[in-house]
């Protein structure tokens, strides 16, 4: 019976890291190919085609669509979430909610800016 057992967790612990392998070449494959994948059903083609630059330096930082970021605000509210852009003539910053909202912040309101983990790190 403990052998049994052992022998199903193997193949349970292998088929996980074959996933995780398949997930990495995966994103590996969008980045190479300059896609980014937001996987929210809230984000709609609309919202990703009102953000007209999807690269940018924020406060020093160079920032991509797809980052998550924490932003506080000069009114000391906080937002986290993934960016999905800037809309250039409105100087607005797009970013969807972990509670699949999206927000529009005034770039001028943001008071402090921060990267929790960038989109494609493994190549980096």
């Amino acid at each position: 019976m403990l052998l049994y057992i052992q022998e199903v967790l193997i193949v349970l612990f292998m088929a996980s890291i074959f996933g995780y392998i398949f997930v990495v070449l995966k994103q590996k494959m969008y980045l190479k190919n300059n896609m980014i994948v937001i996987e929210n059903k809230s984000v709609t083609q609309e919202d990703l085609d009102k953000a007209d630059m999807k690269e940018f330096i924020i406060n020093g930082r160079a920032v991509n669509s797809g980052d998550e970021v924490k932003v506080i605000t000069t009114d000391k509210g906080s937002l986290k979430g993934t960016l999905i852009g800037i809309v250039k003539k409105d100087r607005t910053m797009l970013i969807v909610t972990y509670k699949d909202e999206i927000k529009e912040l005034k770039i001028d309101n943001i008071e402090k800016f921060k990267i929790i983990s960038k989109y494609g790190k493994f190549f980096n």
